[in-house]
């Protein structure tokens, strides 16, 4: 059953994913490329976690999850908030760090025996320095980034934002739930990723002068 969750949950977040790509190349925003790559990081981790549940955790299944779900998301989200408030210099910044996370990924070596149905804990594989440092540091980044700028352009666009920040909670809960053992974490990456695309999609609510017709505002 968590193979076939995780498999649906990757799916549905490669389609959202396909969606906010879409509309970058239609309108060439930014932020939507880079909450684009977020999501789709997104899907290749709910991927692996169905390839963990179906075949087993090993060490390929692991890295994989840990770069594109540990590494990559949230600071790939936050790049994209920051890009939308005109943060030019986080493009480079995310660049980099990219780069750093997905060497980390690959070179880092693994402890321990990597087997079993249910998800690895970093801290019983990965040293803390650097592979959960640089997850840590990016991590808080990215979520600060994608919460700071909700809440300080909340006004501006009520609803996206309140979306925006139901799909960050609801994240973290699946990811704090997850570590107990209690709920199916494939079910809160597609919650998480709908209300995430419908806060990055939600149009800005309009100034109350450009909702009167334009004879109105000519009188």
């Amino acid at each position: 059953m968590e193979a076939l969750l995780g498999f649906a949950a990757a799916l549905l977040t490669l389609r959202l994913a396909s969606g906010l790509g879409s509309r970058w190349r239609a309108r060439g925003a930014p932020e939507l490329a880079a909450w684009s790559a977020g999501l789709l990081s997104y899907s290749v981790a709910a991927a692996a976690l169905a390839w963990g549940a179906a075949a087993g955790w090993d060490d390929r299944a692991f890295r994989v999850y840990y770069l594109f779900g540990g590494l990559l998301t949230a600071p790939l989200l936050g790049l994209g908030s920051l890009l939308l408030v005109k943060r030019g210099w986080a493009l480079w910044v995310g660049l980099v760090y990219v780069g750093l996370a997905i060497g980390v990924a690959i070179a880092v070596p693994l402890h321990g025996e990597i087997a079993g149905s249910s998800i690895p804990e970093a801290q019983a594989h990965l040293d803390f320095f650097p592979a959960r440092l640089v997850a840590l540091v990016g991590n808080i980044a990215g979520t600060l980034a994608v919460v700071g700028v909700a809440i300080a352009t909340i006004r501006r666009r009520p609803l996206g934002n309140a979306l925006v920040l139901a799909g960050v909670a609801t994240a973290a809960a699946g990811t704090a739930l997850a570590g107990l053992g209690t709920v199916k974490t494939p079910i809160f990456v597609a919650i998480a990723a709908l209300l995430l695309y419908g806060g990055f999609t939600a149009k800005p609510r309009r100034p109350a002068n450009q909702s009167l017709p334009s004879r109105v505002l000519q009188d």
